[in-house]
């Protein structure tokens, strides 16, 4: 049995040339998994446009029908940092249907990665840092409102905190969100998490991966979810623009593999978004993303 990998072909939008942070990522670290034999075209699903109705069990109408339509006032949009563009809005709705079809494939099968996801600054009535409509979330509201899950464990390993997250779930039993992220970065005000482990500026690989496993396996035994929802950001990378830690590609797979074995290990399914990831080098970007996947699939190996 091959491991589920959720891909979102239209996913590049078009950006100014001249923006921070263009988004070919996504297509390029698909076309690296194929090329690099990780993945084969028969494990790799495709999401549908979600009904306006699941993004809205986490966002106000307004908020999304404002951002949909490209009405939202300039101010909410500066604070999004990304252009509108109608394909733009359209892909930002199918990343929600793609994190819940990965949340679903891994209820179903074990595990499952998604080549997208983990935009989790957005807030139910506005987005922020990049992040739109908070796609963890509304995966999460979805599965506990079906009935299919009755607790949720949300694992934040972007090296910044999980601030919307935090905030859509502060008052729900149901879901519990641990943040472990860079104490001095992005967003200024922090939210208030079920769990937040603030790590110090230029963490490396040994402390981290130690504070890690302080914290996990204890986690999963005290809350026992039916899903894990796993953010695998790779700002914590040395090499990112935005990180401010210290973790090398070898600290990058070992907190993948630790990752994915504690869960599978104690029998709960892992659900995966790529998170947050952000440099020059577009390549050795695409490379630090595809290590989930790497990880992923040698785990999924060794258990089935």
């Amino acid at each position: 049995m091959d491991l589920p990998i959720v891909y979102h072909p239209d996913y590049v939008a078009p950006l100014p040339p001249d923006h921070r942070f263009p988004m070919p990522k996504f297509r390029l670290l698909h076309d690296l998994l194929l090329a690099d034999g990780v993945i084969h075209p028969c494990q790799v699903h495709f999401p549908e446009l979600p009904p306006r109705e699941w993004i809205e069990q986490v966002h106000t109408s307004d908020y999304v029908r404002d951002y949909c339509q490209g009405t939202l006032d300039p101010k909410a949009q500066r604070r999004i940092g990304l252009p509108w563009s109608p394909a733009l809005a359209n892909r930002t709705c199918i990343a929600v249907g793609g994190t819940l079809l990965t949340a679903r494939l891994a209820l179903q099968h074990g595990l499952a990665c998604n080549t997208a996801g983990g935009t989790h600054h957005a807030f139910p009535s506005y987005g922020s840092g990049f992040c739109i409509f908070n796609d963890l979330a509304i995966a999460a509201r979805v599965l506990l409102a079906e009935g299919v899950v009755n607790q949720i464990l949300i694992v934040d390993l972007d090296v910044h905190q999980g601030d919307g997250t935090a905030f859509i779930f502060q008052s729900e039993p149901q879901v519990f969100t641990f943040s472990m992220h860079c104490a001095i970065n992005f967003p200024g005000t922090k939210q208030t998490s079920d769990l937040d482990v603030p790590l110090p500026e230029g963490m490396e690989d040994e402390a981290y991966l130690q504070t890690l496993a302080d914290y996990l396996p204890d986690l999963l035994s005290q809350v026992k979810p039916d899903l894990v929802l796993y953010d695998a950001g790779v700002d914590v990378h040395l090499g990112d623009r935005l990180g401010k830690l210290g973790l090398s590609d070898r600290g990058l797979l070992c907190r993948e593999m630790q990752v994915l074995t504690t869960c599978l290990g104690q029998g709960y399914p892992v659900a995966s978004v790529i998170g947050g990831g952000y440099a020059e080098d577009m390549q050795a970007l695409v490379y630090r993303h595809s290590v989930l996947h790497r990880a992923a699939s040698d785990v999924y190996r060794q258990l089935t």
